[in-house]
């Protein structure tokens, strides 16, 4: 093998997307497409040896990615991809020194989804209850996986990951595979074991599926009308069918964005929101519920005997 070939072997992120298995299925497909991405623009570049990699490569690269004009979201992203590619390559010893530090992105204020007040959530589920009572078709279906996403905080590719075990109506507890393969148990409220009741009592969505699909199908909490496990773009058609009362469509993840957020609002705290959300570092919590110094200083003068 020529020494230009060897380079490419050693450069090739194959290894490092078998490496990615604490990350979930959407990450690690994130992080292989951008770690490809930047492979062939080093190739494109001249810089085939991963070992002669350096700051300076390294800048040009995210220079580079500003000029495509892409977002600053999207940008840190792929520079947290970059990241994880070099020090993968570090730690096989095929980068003498640690240049992952070098990759800092521009960071930009995180934009989180325009999220329904408690009395426009409360005004939406009190519309699919009616629906659900009214003999509607779906909609105690509907009415289940509005209470889970927002009763329970889910992601909505945990929703859709739900088995029928997964929910113990007895003891008022879902159970989730989060990000990074961890699991976590929740609480559920009355509202939405009762939604979860009503709508197994009537019986699933859909015909029995057939082919490989079938048995992941059976055993799924929620199926659509083809008798499949539900996927995201079938639960955000569901939010698109079920509108707040002004018009307005709410992507899944806004749900989440209002259970983490209500819950800090009724004073709950912030170390059990995060355990809730399944959130590793209690900084992703402040971000994604509109902690805010200001909210931090309030809460400590009114509440530490020294402030």
């Amino acid at each position: 093998m020529s020494a230009a070939a060897e380079h490419r072997a050693s450069h090739d992120p194959d290894g490092f997307v078998v490496s990615l298995t604490a990350l979930s299925a959407n990450t690690r497909r994130a992080y292989e497409h951008d770690a490809r991405e930047f492979v062939q623009w080093c190739e494109r570049g001249g810089c085939v040896d991963p070992a002669a990699l350096d700051h300076r490569v390294l800048r040009r690269y995210l220079a580079y990615l500003q000029t495509r004009g892409l977002s600053r979201p999207s940008i840190a992203r792929k520079a947290a991809s970059v990241r994880a590619y070099l020090r993968f390559l570090r730690r096989r010893g095929v980068l003498a020194r640690d240049v992952a530090a070098a990759v800092q992105a521009p960071k930009g204020a995180r934009r989180l989804p325009r999220m329904p007040r408690r009395r426009e959530a409360a005004a939406l589920l009190d519309d699919l209850v009616r629906a659900a009572a009214s003999g509607e078709p779906g909609a105690r279906r509907d009415l289940a996986i509005v209470e889970l996403l927002y009763g329970a905080g889910l992601r909505v590719s945990e929703c859709c990951g739900l088995d029928l075990g997964d929910v113990d109506l007895r003891r008022r507890t879902v159970t989730v595979l989060g990000k990074g393969a961890k699991v976590r148990r929740l609480p559920l409220g009355e509202p939405a074991c009762d939604a979860v009741r009503r709508y197994l009592h009537d019986g699933r969505a859909g015909g029995p599926a057939t082919g490989e699909s079938a048995g992941n199908a059976a055993a799924a909490l929620f199926r659509n009308s083809r008798g499949r496990r539900m996927t995201p773009r079938d639960m955000r058609r569901v939010l698109d069918r079920h509108r707040l009362a002004d018009g307005r469509s709410m992507h899944p993840h806004a749900l989440r964005h209002a259970y983490a957020t209500h819950l800090l609002e009724g004073g709950a705290d912030l170390r059990a929101v995060q355990e809730l959300l399944g959130h590793a570092d209690v900084g992703t919590t402040q971000i994604y519920t509109h902690v805010t110094r200001e909210r931090m200083r309030a809460v400590y003068e009114r509440t530490h005997p020294r402030a």
